[in-house]
């Protein structure tokens, strides 16, 4: 938004918490105003104080953003009482479409196709299950005022319906300020597309294309695409049209997102609107060619849209990847904290974008969400965009935090992903077992052995050398080839190597590999070449004991490297024993105890264990 603001010769100011004190957006701003505490409810969620900093500094307007108040219509009133300017739509289309409740009956009303269910507010666990029951399992129960997959559960008999309910409505109240749920029939395994929209003041609206999201884990979107390999022009048009209409129905106008499931047979149904900037909004960007930031700003200033529907294009392919800070072998994903000490992003990349608001030192806290950024590449076919991001991928550099750039990896290299067969339900079904990294054969393991041989050689040559030259005048000449026994996982290797020039041709696992790199041990950056084919590997540690941990193919490979005559000397040394965590509760990730399920004197199985450690997450 502030990159926006700039071109366009618009001061900004940054609203932020004590913890952020030192964040990009408050760096990049022209003035900003500490609101409070870390904790949301007091601080971006904290109306006042937010209300206050426009008064200190004179602000004529409010882009609220992705999440915390950009769907609040009393936010929103608060401010047109003012006379702020609020940068999206006005107050009844923010209540319409916000309250799924609300915009359930109203995308009837306008002839959109809509999912079965409960048209009113389930007030309680009891008559939550009555409806399920009535409307049959599997449900979905959702917040009315949600979005971002918070305050959501699938349910699939009575009792997953009490505790449903019970969560999501804490969810909702925490997150939203509102505790209302409603219950619809959970559609399964469909796809996930949604309709950009854009409208002004003056009765002007557009379809800006569909964005297809159907790779998520927990309700939340992983990956996203635009446009999607499943629609054909006719069900685009139809679902674009359909979205219009429902903008219409509401008077809407700024940008928005209609969000549809879409079945098998390409039948869609309305899901629910966001009233915002949508968090995955660039890759519409990419292929329309519109600042969808601009045109908010532009049409809350009260401007007509300057297109029609005939000039809005689809030029090639674009995809976005949510680096998260997140450890991808929990549940596909739980938060991870910690603080960047290295971070390096592969902007350096012809049509790769990354939106972020991070840099190398910042923190990623408990607080808010372990979004690290959107990683956007952008191709002229599906295939060249999929090809810029594997290598955007490899070139992105991150440490100190457990982050999910291997699982983004696997999604966008897995043949059913590449071929467009893919559903909300992808992950689960690709990975029933949990995500594990990549799973090398026979080549890749061969070639991960090579360069991890090459490079412990390269190492060991250069603690060889002080300023190019040998550190002992009267040394021999340096080695050739190296007998050398690679440790990887259980499996032990035995490898032989040789170097020519800046060539290492390396004999493993009944192979040869031939090897050449820059080398560069001071760079987190590895590009090497193997057998003819270019790879980018990341060193995360190199020891002196010839540990080794590589990022292979996205994933951290932990390798050990010893001499001929050192691996047969390490059979007779003890092995390490492992810590006895049978008496130990450890949490999966870091948050809030919200419930305990147990007292003193309680008898607690296995089952009932497993449901304590869920609720304390």
């Amino acid at each position: 938004v502030m990159k926006t603001c700039k071109k366009m010769g618009i001061q900004t100011v940054a609203v932020h918490s004590d913890v952020d004190s030192t964040a990009v957006h408050v760096k990049m701003a022209d003035e900003a105003v500490c609101v409070g505490p870390a904790p949301t409810g007091k601080s971006y969620l904290n109306m006042e104080a937010i209300m206050e900093a426009i008064r200190q500094t004179g602000a004529q307007a409010v882009h609220p953003g992705y999440g915390f108040l950009s769907e609040n219509k009393e936010f929103a009133k608060r401010l047109a009482a003012e006379g702020v300017t609020f940068i999206g739509p006005d107050t009844h289309a923010i209540q319409a479409m916000g309250d799924k409740i609300e915009s359930k009956l109203i995308a009837k009303a306008a002839k959109v196709n809509t999912i079965p269910g409960f048209d009113g507010v389930v007030e309680t666990a009891e008559d939550a299950v009555k409806i399920a029951q009535e409307i049959g399992y599997p449900v979905m129960i959702k917040a009315s005022a949600g979005g971002g997959g918070k305050g959501m559960r699938i349910a699939w008999n009575d009792e997953e319906t009490r505790e449903g309910f019970r969560f999501s409505s804490q969810e909702a109240a925490s997150s939203f300020g509102d505790d209302r749920l409603l219950i619809e029939k959970y559609i399964d395994n469909p796809r996930h597309i949604e309709i950009q929209v854009l409208a002004d003041k003056h009765g002007n609206a557009l379809w800006l294309n569909e964005r297809e999201c159907s790779i998520q884990r927990r309700n939340q979107k992983v990956v996203e695409e635009a446009p999607s390999t499943f629609l054909d022009p006719d069900t685009r048009r139809a679902m674009g049209e359909q979205a219009v209409q429902l903008a219409k129905a509401v008077k809407y106008s700024s940008a928005g997102t209609v969000e549809f499931l879409v079945d098998s047979k390409k039948n869609f149904y309305f899901l629910e609107m966001n009233t915002r900037l949508q968090v995955e909004h660039p890759i519409t960007e990419c292929i329309t060619g519109l600042d969808l930031v601009e045109q908010m700003i532009r049409v809350a200033k009260g401007y007509r849209l300057q297109h029609e529907q005939k000039d809005v294009p689809i030029n090639g392919w674009a995809i976005e990847s949510r680096v998260y800070a997140e450890d991808p072998y929990k549940s596909f994903g739980l938060p991870s904290i910690g603080r960047l000490s290295q971070y390096q992003e592969p902007r350096n990349l012809s049509n790769v974008r990354v939106d972020s608001g991070i840099e190398e030192g910042s923190d990623i806290s408990i607080y808010y969400d372990p979004m690290i950024s959107k990683l956007v590449t952008y191709g002229s076919t599906r295939a060249e965009a999929l090809a810029r991001m594997e290598d955007a991928l490899d070139n992105y550099v991150i440490r100190g935090v457990t982050h999910n750039i291997p699982l983004l990896r696997e999604i966008i290299t897995h043949p059913r992903f590449i071929s467009g067969d893919i559903s909300t339900n992808f992950l689960p079904e690709v990975y029933p077992d949990g995500f594990k990294g990549h799973q090398l054969d026979v080549e890749n393991r061969r070639e991960l052995l090579a360069a991890a041989a090459a490079l412990h050689v390269t190492s060991q040559l250069r603690s060889q050398k002080i300023l190019g030259h040998l550190r002992v005048s009267s040394a021999l000449r340096e080695c050739s080839c190296w007998e050398l026994c690679v440790e990887l996982g259980e499996g032990r290797h035995h490898v032989q190597i040789t170097k020519s020039g800046d060539v290492y041709t390396v004999e493993a696992d009944g192979g040869k590999v031939d090897v050449c790199g820059q080398w560069n041990l001071a760079s987190p950056l590895l590009p090497i070449t193997v057998n003819g084919a270019e790879r980018m590997l990341q060193c995360l540690s190199l020891e002196a004991s010839g540990t080794i941990v590589l990022q292979y193919m996205g994933t951290l490979f932990k390798l050990r490297i010893l001499s001929k005559r050192a691996a047969e000397l390490n059979s007779y040394m003890p092995e390490k024993v492992s810590e006895d965590t049978s008496s130990i509760l450890r949490s999966p990730m870091p948050g809030t105890v919200v419930a305990v399920s147990v007292k003193p004197g309680d008898t607690v199985t296995p089952t009932a264990l497993s449901t304590l450690t869920a609720r304390s997450q």
